[in-house]
């Protein structure tokens, strides 16, 4: 399967060398489109087998599927100067973007919206994958290809305001988690990179026990909170401080 991906940012790039580093899609098979040069030239650099070129058109010619990791504001603009068959696969990583307008500007039978967070440089995304048009075949082979870069999920568009809530915009209120946590730290005497450290390791390690043993965080905040112990009164503060209202209030905004 050939690839083309129509921008080369934080986004776009990040995707490249993810199916680059997976085993589904060769390097070779890659071709990265860009107006800055710079930014394919570095992708070069690290993967000298992608294919990259600043003209769009020409990147997603001979395409078998086509991923437009642009602002949602150039959408319109980008995919009016690709001529798109309807036998192509779109998959759209702008937010807001819907599949009633992405069929407006190409004749695409098979569309994807990907939302992934900025986790997926590390190759640990937690993506979502509405489809229109597509076949389970299809939709199995977006979450392979999503599943070596994180984890994929498979969600109706209706979800994807209050999915995107939880992933995109909820990794900066983890994010903000491990930076008030880090503060309290450097204030109780510990150096502030230990400490980044220390936080950011035990929420991986949270994440850890709630994906890898199915559990509830409700079981395993109760396996370190011991009567009359140093635990409990840090989660009693935290809910008289308002902390699960101020989440909830958070991803509701976002939404």
């Amino acid at each position: 399967m050939k690839i083309a991906i129509i921008g080369a940012g934080n986004m776009g790039g990040a995707i490249a060398r993810g199916l680059a580093q997976g085993s589904i899609i060769q390097a070779d098979e890659i071709t990265v489109a860009n107006r800055s040069i710079g930014k394919l030239e570095a992708l070069k650099a690290e993967y000298p087998e992608i294919c990259i070129t600043s003209d769009n058109a020409e990147a997603t010619k001979t395409a078998d599927m086509i991923i437009l990791a642009v602002k949602p504001w150039l959408m319109e603009t980008v995919m009016k100067g690709l001529d798109i068959a309807k036998e192509q696969i779109v998959v759209s990583v702008a937010a807001g973007i819907t599949f009633e307008t992405l069929a407006q500007y190409s004749k695409a039978e098979t569309m994807f919206r990907v939302i992934p967070n900025t986790a997926i440089s590390q190759l640990e995304s937690m993506t979502l994958i509405a489809s229109h048009g597509a076949g389970k075949e299809q939709e199995q082979l977006m979450l392979d290809i999503f599943n070596e870069m994180g984890m994929a999920m498979l969600i109706p568009e209706s979800q994807i305001a209050a999915t995107t809530a939880l992933t995109s915009c909820g990794i900066a209120y983890v994010l903000k988690y491990i930076q008030a946590a880090m503060q309290a730290g450097i204030e109780m005497g510990v150096y502030p990179k230990d400490a980044m450290k220390m936080v950011a390791q035990s929420v991986k390690g949270a994440a850890e026990l709630i994906l890898k043993n199915d559990t509830h965080p409700s079981v395993e905040i109760d396996k370190v909170t011991t009567p009359g112990g140093i635990t409990i009164k840090g989660i009693n503060e935290l809910d008289h401080a308002g902390f699960t209202s101020a989440i909830i209030k958070a991803m509701k905004a976002s939404k």
